[in-house]
C-alpha cells in the first residue's frame, strides 16, 4: 500500500501575527501615502512628468502617432494607455490627455489635437470617441527622440505582459517646461511654467560655469512665463520661490482703454486682452457682473465678451463719469483679474519627495541628461563599432576572394567553411558568418567601393564616439550644441511680462468715489442709492411720497456720499456697518435692494439706521428696550465693525431692542408707555451716564402691571411732540408740557387714549411745524397726514382721530417722512 503523505507545516493558529492596530494603521497609511505620492501626484524631476502623462506619451510612440502622421481617435490611445500600462479610470487618463493637448494649460502642448478640447472658458472637451491626437513635434523632440538607444531603464508594467520605461529620455526640462501641480498625501506642488529660450539659455550657462551666482540666473531665467499671457506684478515673490522652492507670485491681466462704438454713442471702455494663468474667463465674467449688481464695482454700464480664436477680448463699457483707475483697483481686489500663483518646487528625487530650488531642478535635469546622453553616446558606439566589424571581415572576403571562393567549394559542410575561414585568416564567428550570407552582387566593384567608404565613416564615428565619452568638454558641448538646436526650433518670445515696479494697491476706501448720494430706506426694509446730480430737493406735498404696488414707503432719506456708511442696528441689539458704495445704485423709482441680503443678517429685523459722517465726539446712541431698560453708548463704540456685527447692548430672553436715537449731553429725551404715560428728562451724566457695550442698562420710567414701553424720541429746540396709538388717534402737544423729571420716575399722562379695550400708545415723535407722517396699518394701506392741519393742544386734551379705520384694523408703524429728492428733466 503507498504509504499516506502527511501534511507539515505550522498550526492554523501560527499564522495569526498579533499585531497593534495603531501599528498596523501607521505601516498601512504610510504604504498608501507612498503610492500616492510616487505613482500618481508628483512628478519625476528627470522627465518633469507623472505616470499617467509618460504612459500616455509612450503609449502613442509604440502606436506610431508621430507628428507627420496622421491622427488617431482619442479612445484608442485612451484604451492602449489602460489595457497596457495605466489600469485606472479612463476619465483620468483622457482628462490628462485633454491637458496635454491644450494650449492655454500647457505652455508647450506635447500632443497635438483635432476636434473640441475644450477652451478657457471651462468648457468642457468633446467625448473620447469624437476627439483626435497625434505626438507634437516638441513632445517628440524633448522626450522621445531617444527612447529606442537604450538611453533609460525599462520595468513590467502592471501585470508583467508589457514592458514601460521608468521615466523618458527628456531632452528639455519639462518639468520647468510646462509646470505641474498635484496634490499628494500631507503634501502639494505647484510649478509655473516657463520659456523654452530662457531655460535653455540658464542650462547652457550652468554647463559654462557651474559657479554661477543666483542673481546671474536670475537674469537669465527672470521669472515664469505662463500660456495665457498676463504680467507678473514684482519680482520679490519670484525670488522667494526660486532661491527657497515656495513662494507667492502676483498675476494681472492686461488691460487698456479705448473708445468703443461710433459717432455718438462712442463711450470709453477698459478692454481685458489677457487673464491670469488657470482663470476661468466665464466664471470672471460673472463676478464681474455680480459686482456691479450689488453696487461693489461702480461705473461699469456694461459687459460683455467679444473673445474669438484670435484672443481674449472682454469690454467694459464705463460710464462716462467714471474714473478708469478706481474701477481697474476694484477689479484687482474683488476678481481674480488679479491672483497669486502659490509656486511649491517639490519633486520626485531618486523616488523620494523633495523641495528644490530653481538652481537644484536646473543640476538635477542636467545630470540626468548627462547620463542618458552618456547612454546613448555607448549604444551608438556599440552599434557603431559591431558594423564596423561585421564590414571588416567582408573587406577581408573580397581581398581574398578567390582562395575564399575555393575553399568554400571544397567545405564539406558550413560548419567546416566557418572554422577553415576563422583559422585561416583570423575571423570571428560572427564575420565568419556573415562572409557566408554574403550575396554574389556584394562582389561588384560598386559594392566594393561601398562597403570600403562606409567602414572609412564607422571607423571615424567610432573615434568621435570615444573621444566623446572619453572628454567631459566634448560631451558637455554636444549637449549645449543639441540644447540651442532644439531652442531654434521651438523656442518662442515670452508671453508674460514682467513689472518689477510693485504698487501697493489703494483699498476699497481708498478707490471709491466719494459722489453725492442720497440713501433711501423704506418701510418694508428696502434700501436704494440714488445720485444727488439727478435730483434737486423740494418741498414735500402729499403727492410727493413714493410708494410701490405694495405700498411700501420712504421713510429715511441721507444726503451723503459714497465714502460714508450706513450704520445698522437690529432689534436684537447688534450693530453692522455697510458702506454706501456697496448699496446699488438705482433710480427714484426703484424699489430697491433688501437691506437684510447686503449685510447677510437673514432673520432679523431692523431697529434703526444712520449714516455715520464726521460726527461730533460728544454724540451718543441713545437705546431703549421693550422691558423698559435705555442705554447711552458713545457713537465711537460702533468703529471697526465687522461682517459678523457687534453687540451694542445686553438684552434679556424675552427683551428686544425697539428705538434707538442721536442725542448730546445736551439734549432731553421722552419716552412713553403703552398706556399713554410720558417722561421727559435730560440726557446729561447726572441722568443718563454713558456705558460701554457689555452694560446691561438703567431703569428709563417705572411701568406698572401690564405696561411695558412704547416709544422713544429725541427732542431738540422748538419741536413738539406727536404721540399716536394704535386704533389711529393722535395729539401733538408742547414738548414743555410734559414736566422736566429725573430718570426712571413715573412721568406724566397726556389724556390720548379713551376709555377703549385694546389700544395703547405707540410711537412718539419729534416734529416742526410743517411736514408729513406716514402711518401704515396691518391691512397693509398706507396712511398720510400733514402736521400743519394738527394744532398743538394742551395736555389734559383728549387725543382726536387721525384715519378712519376698517373693523379690527390698527395702525403698525408711524414714521415721519423726510423731504423727497425730485428727479430732474
Amino acid at each position: 500500500m503507498p504509504r499516506q503523505l502527511e501534511l507539515t507545516g505550522p498550526e492554523p493558529k501560527a499564522r495569526v501575527v498579533p499585531t497593534a492596530l495603531h501599528s498596523e494603521m501607521q505601516r498601512s497609511y504610510l504604504e498608501y501615502a507612498m503610492s500616492v505620492i510616487v505613482g500618481r501626484a508628483l512628478p519625476d524631476v528627470r522627465d518633469g512628468l507623472k505616470p499617467v502623462h509618460r504612459r500616455i506619451l509612450f503609449a502613442m510612440h509604440e502606436l506610431g502617432l508621430a507628428p507627420d502622421r496622421p491622427f488617431r481617435k482619442c479612445a484608442r490611445v485612451v484604451g492602449d494607455v489602460l489595457g497596457k500600462y495605466h489600469p485606472h479610470g479612463d476619465t483620468a487618463v483622457y482628462d490628462a490627455l485633454v491637458r496635454l493637448v491644450q494650449d492655454f494649460s500647457s505652455r508647450y502642448p506635447l500632443l497635438a489635437g483635432h476636434g473640441n478640447f475644450g477652451s478657457i472658458d471651462n468648457d468642457p472637451p468633446a467625448a473620447m470617441r469624437y476627439t483626435e491626437c497625434r505626438l507634437a513635434a516638441v513632445g517628440v523632440d524633448a522626450l522621445l527622440a531617444e527612447i529606442d538607444d537604450q538611453t533609460v531603464e525599462y520595468t513590467d508594467n502592471f501585470d508583467g505582459s508589457q514592458r514601460e520605461p521608468e521615466v523618458l529620455p527628456a531632452r528639455l526640462p519639462v518639468l520647468l517646461l510646462n509646470g505641474s501641480a498635484g496634490i499628494a498625501v500631507g503634501m502639494a506642488t505647484n510649478i509655473p511654467p516657463h520659456n523654452l529660450g530662457e531655460l535653455v539659455d540658464g542650462l547652457v550657462a550652468l554647463i559654462d560655469n557651474p559657479e554661477l551666482t543666483d542673481e546671474q540666473l536670475l537674469r537669465i531665467i527672470p521669472g515664469p512665463d505662463f500660456p495665457t499671457g498676463g504680467q507678473i506684478i514684482g519680482t520679490e515673490g519670484i525670488r522667494e520661490a526660486y532661491l527657497t522652492g515656495r513662494g507667492s507670485i502676483t498675476m494681472r491681466g492686461i488691460t487698456h482703454c479705448e473708445e468703443v462704438g461710433s459717432g455718438r454713442r462712442r463711450k470709453p471702455a477698459i478692454i481685458v486682452t489677457a487673464l491670469p494663468y488657470q482663470v476661468n474667463k466665464a466664471a470672471w465674467i460673472e463676478k464681474v457682473a455680480e459686482l456691479v449688481n450689488l453696487g461693489k464695482v461702480n461705473g461699469i454700464s456694461d459687459l460683455r465678451d467679444e473673445s474669438n480664436r484670435e484672443g481674449v477680448r472682454v469690454v467694459l463699457e464705463m460710464k462716462r463719469e467714471a474714473r478708469p483707475e478706481a474701477i481697474l483697483a476694484g477689479l484687482y481686489r474683488l476678481t481674480p483679474l488679479q491672483a497669486n500663483f502659490g509656486t511649491i518646487l517639490l519633486t520626485l528625487v531618486g523616488g523620494q519627495p523633495r523641495l528644490l530650488k530653481l538652481r537644484e531642478l536646473l543640476e538635477q535635469f542636467l545630470e540626468f541628461r548627462v547620463a542618458t546622453l552618456t547612454r546613448r553616446i555607448q549604444y551608438n558606439l556599440r552599434r557603431a563599432s559591431e558594423r564596423a566589424h561585421q564590414l571588416e571581415g567582408q573587406l577581408v572576403a573580397l581581398a581574398n576572394l578567390q582562395p575564399i571562393v575555393q575553399m568554400l567549394s571544397a567545405a564539406r559542410d558550413a560548419a567546416q567553411a566557418r572554422a577553415e575561414l576563422e583559422a585561416r585568416y583570423g575571423l570571428s564567428e560572427r564575420q565568419s558568418e556573415e562572409i557566408l550570407q554574403m550575396p554574389l552582387r556584394r562582389l561588384t566593384q560598386l559594392d566594393r567601393e561601398r562597403l570600403a567608404s562606409e567602414h572609412r565613416e564607422l571607423r571615424e564615428k567610432v573615434i568621435e564616439l570615444q573621444s566623446q565619452l572619453d572628454s567631459r568638454r566634448k560631451l558637455l558641448g554636444l549637449l549645449k550644441r543639441e540644447l540651442r538646436d532644439l531652442k531654434k526650433n521651438h523656442a518662442d518670445p515670452r508671453r508674460t511680462c514682467i513689472e518689477a515696479r510693485t504698487v501697493p494697491l489703494p483699498t476699497l476706501a481708498e478707490i471709491a468715489s466719494d459722489d453725492e448720494v442720497v440713501v433711501q430706506l423704506t418701510h418694508r426694509g428696502y434700501v436704494r442709492r440714488i445720485p444727488a446730480a439727478a435730483f434737486e430737493r423740494r418741498s414735500r406735498s402729499r403727492k410727493a411720497v413714493s410708494r410701490t404696488e405694495d405700498n411700501d414707503f420712504v421713510v429715511e432719506s441721507y444726503p451723503t456720499r459714497t465714502r460714508n456708511e450706513l450704520l445698522v442696528i437690529t432689534r436684537s441689539g447688534r450693530a453692522y456697518s455697510l458702506k454706501v458704495s456697496e448699496i446699488p445704485e438705482t433710480g427714484p423709482r426703484s424699489r430697491g435692494t433688501p437691506l437684510v441680503t447686503l449685510l447677510s443678517i437673514q432673520g432679523e429685523q431692523i431697529a434703526a439706521t444712520f449714516v455715520r459722517e464726521n460726527y461730533p465726539p460728544d454724540l451718543f446712541l441713545v437705546l431703549l428696550t421693550r422691558e423698559g431698560r435705555i442705554k447711552k453708548l458713545l457713537l465711537s463704540e460702533c468703529a471697526n465693525l465687522t461682517g459678523r456685527g457687534l453687540m451694542m447692548l445686553k438684552l434679556g430672553e424675552e427683551d428686544q431692542l425697539i428705538q434707538v436715537g442721536l442725542a448730546t449731553a445736551h439734549s432731553q429725551i421722552v419716552v412713553g408707555t403703552s398706556a399713554g404715560r410720558l417722561l421727559r428728562f435730560a440726557a446729561d451724566e447726572a441722568q443718563l451716564p454713558a456705558m460701554g457695550r457689555s452694560a446691561l442698562g438703567l431703569q428709563a420710567i417705572k411701568l406698572r402691571r401690564g405696561e411695558s414701553l412704547a416709544a422713544m424720541t429725541v427732542v431738540g429746540n422748538g419741536e413738539d411732540l406727536l404721540m399716536v396709538s394704535r386704533q389711529g388717534l393722535g395729539k401733538r402737544l408742547k414738548a414743555s408740557e410734559i414736566r422736566l423729571q429725573e430718570r426712571a420716575g413715573l412721568g406724566t399722562p397726556v389724556g390720548l387714549l379713551r376709555e377703549r379695550n385694546g389700544d395703547s400708545l405707540l410711537a412718539v415723535l419729534a416734529v416742526g411745524a410743517e411736514g408729513e407722517v406716514a402711518m401704515a396699518t396691518d391691512q397693509e394701506r398706507l396712511v398720510q397726514v400733514d402736521l400743519g392741519e394738527l394744532a398743538a393742544t394742551d395736555r389734559s386734551s383728549s387725543g382726536k382721530p387721525l384715519v378712519v379705520l376698517n373693523p379690527a384694523e390698527q395702525i403698525i408703524a408711524v414714521t415721519r417722512l423726510s423731504a423727497e429728492p425730485e428727479e430732474t428733466d
